[in-house]
Order: C-alpha cells, then sequence, then structure tokens
C-alpha cells in the first residue's frame, strides 16, 4: 500500500486544457505574430511558462508568462475539476494516505484557483514551480514533495512508498527518475501517448481504485 499519493493538477485533477492551450496560442500570437495549430500547443501544456517562452523563440519569460496568465484568466470559465475528483480525495484522505500535489503552477495561480481552494484540505502537501531550482520532468519536485510528507509525519517515506497520478509524458519522467510508482490520466480518451506507466486511468472510480483496492 501507497503512503503517500502525489498529484499533479492540470489534466489530472482539474480540465483546464482547452482554457490553457487556447490561451497559449492567443500569446503566440500577440507576442511573436504567429500562428500555432492546438495540438503543436498541447505538446507544451502543463510545462512552466518560463521554459514555454523559450521553445518558441521568446526572449523575456516574465512578460510572455504574464500574457499567458492573463489570456488564462480571461478563458477560464472553460475550466472545471473532472468528474468525481473531488469525492475520490475525499475517501483517499479518510484511508490516511498522505497527498500532495506537484505541478508546474506557480503560488498564486493555484492559490486564486476557486477549484482548488475546495480541494486543498485533501492535497496536504504543496509544491508549486517556485519552490524547486528544477521543475518537471526532473525528479526534484517529487523528491521534496516526499521530503515535505517525510517531516511533517516523522516517518521516513521511500519513493518506492510513492505514486504519482499525472496525464503528461514530463510527469512519468518526474516519477520514474525519483523512483515512484506512476498513474496516467486520459480522461479525454486520447489514448496512452506510448508512455509505459504502471497503471492508467480515465475515470474517478479507475483512479480511485488504484489506491483503495
Amino acid at each position: 500500500m501507497y503512503k503517500l499519493a502525489v498529484f499533479d493538477i492540470d489534466g489530472t485533477l482539474i480540465d483546464t486544457e482547452r482554457t490553457g492551450v487556447e490561451s497559449l496560442m492567443v500569446t503566440i500570437r500577440e507576442l511573436l505574430g504567429k500562428e500555432v495549430s492546438y495540438e503543436t500547443a498541447y505538446k507544451t501544456f502543463g510545462i512552466p511558462s518560463g521554459k514555454v517562452a523559450g521553445l518558441y523563440g521568446y526572449d523575456d519569460a516574465k512578460r510572455f508568462g504574464q500574457r499567458w496568465e492573463e489570456n488564462f484568466i480571461a478563458l477560464s470559465h472553460h475550466i472545471s475539476p473532472f468528474p468525481g475528483v473531488m469525492e475520490a480525495l475525499q475517501r483517499i484522505h479518510a484511508t490516511g494516505i498522505a497527498t500532495g500535489v506537484v505541478t508546474s503552477r506557480n503560488r498564486m495561480e493555484f492559490d486564486f484557483d476557486d477549484y482548488l481552494r475546495e480541494m486543498v484540505p485533501y492535497l496536504g502537501y504543496i509544491v508549486c514551480s517556485e519552490d524547486t531550482v528544477n521543475h518537471k520532468p526532473h525528479p526534484e519536485p517529487m523528491l521534496r514533495c516526499i521530503e515535505m510528507a517525510s517531516g511533517a509525519l516523522c516517518e521516513s517515506i521511500r519513493p518506492d512508498e510513492v505514486i504519482f497520478f499525472g496525464d503528461t509524458y514530463h510527469d512519468f519522467a518526474c516519477a520514474r527518475d525519483a523512483g515512484c510508482d506512476f498513474a496516467l490520466a486520459d480522461w479525454k480518451g486520447r489514448g496512452w501517448q506510448d508512455i509505459p506507466a504502471r497503471y492508467k486511468f480515465s475515470n474517478a472510480d479507475e483512479m480511485l481504485a488504484i489506491l483503495i483496492p
């Protein structure tokens, strides 16, 4: 049985795909004067905005991030939690399994999300983008979350006692290189992306069954 269940946010707990991808497309159009397809923009969805700016050849990462955030907020009416996620988190919390979050969001993006605010009581140890030097797919954010949980629980939690729930290869690589198991989300039927996850799920019941057989 796992001692710590860690969750990505976007694309795993909350459906922000349309808002995130379309706001990125708008930002690229505004700042670089070029069009990218939805599928092209989707490939960088979930990566910290500073890195995304560099991938598209935009030097001012701060400006890129600020504009993307403004466009994200303008399109935030498309956001909603995936069905059954809140109830699943409540049940996981009730079992006594420790929980955490590893996200590419910064702390402000985390704190000002109305849906996340409702989930926070069931998500114990939070690692946002500014909490580590390296970001996913690097293992540092996951190792930081494990360190936080171990310190709070006064118990050394081994990586093999941890599972990370995510939806991208970056999430998988972060878990793998930290020595943790990985569960891959495919809520929208996109397919499994050739990611060799130990577990795969496409709804809240399947997600829950990984922790509570």
